[in-house]
């Protein structure tokens, strides 16, 4: 009788737990999301201008931090995704001609992206696939530069060579899934493909023009309000 009751007891818990979240993605819900991602920059690096040794490259190095957002669901399977992130500070090195020179400078960057998504499946599925696609304004901010790159472009400890990145207008595509713990509680993860370009920029006047195009991989946990 004991056991049962258990197995009642058990069955009824799992009922109430696919009902409850038969509409945890529902058109006119909003879940905010917390946790990290990883950007890695896929660099095709032009060559840095006159004077320079010929064939001068760069190359950004990957980052992370922490990241979060807000995302509406418009409909059952249309949603409209606001991702909020911290800072992400790179490292630039030495590329081509100047490959293994070392650290050449950092930046930070804070990508701010507005995606629309459609989400397969229907609102009561646990696990929802989903793909998406928006514009991205890449915004580089803060570049340090290190001795090492005033040694290469004749900049001096009184003279040092400084540098900055200009800020871009790009676009993304996303391909993630989301799964529903309860009807409140979600897990996602997603990768992001970003195509944009930036144009750096020495006190010396030389110029580079790098494409990025990074990669970022990012895995929030999400409450439904």
């Amino acid at each position: 009788m004991k056991k049962t009751k258990l197995l009642l007891g058990a069955a009824a818990s799992v009922a109430l737990l696919a009902s409850g979240a038969a509409f945890a993605q529902s058109a006119g819900s909003v879940v905010v999301y917390g946790g990290a991602a990883q950007i890695t920059p896929q660099v095709e690096s032009g060559d840095l201008t006159a004077p320079s040794l010929a064939g001068t490259k760069v190359d950004v190095k990957k980052a992370s931090s922490f990241v979060g957002g807000i995302t509406y669901y418009w409909t059952d399977n249309i949603s409209i995704d606001l991702p909020i992130a911290a800072p992400f500070k790179h490292d630039v090195v030495g590329a081509g001609a100047i490959d293994g020179v070392g650290k050449l400078g950092t930046v930070k960057s804070l990508p701010m992206t507005l995606l629309a998504q459609y989400r397969f499946g229907d609102a009561g599925s646990a696990f929802r696939p989903f793909v998406g696609v928006g514009p991205t304004y890449g915004y580089f901010f803060k570049p340090r530069a290190t001795a090492v790159l005033s040694g290469i472009t004749g900049g001096t400890a009184s003279n040092p060579t400084t540098l900055s990145m200009k800020s871009r207008l790009g676009a993304t595509l996303e391909l993630g899934a989301a799964y529903n713990v309860t009807k409140d509680w979600s897990a996602s993860l997603s990768v992001t493909k970003t195509f944009i370009k930036t144009t750096g920029s020495l006190s010396t006047g030389q110029t580079i023009e790098t494409t990025l195009d990074p990669v970022s991989i990012k895995f929030g946990v999400g409450y439904r309000f």
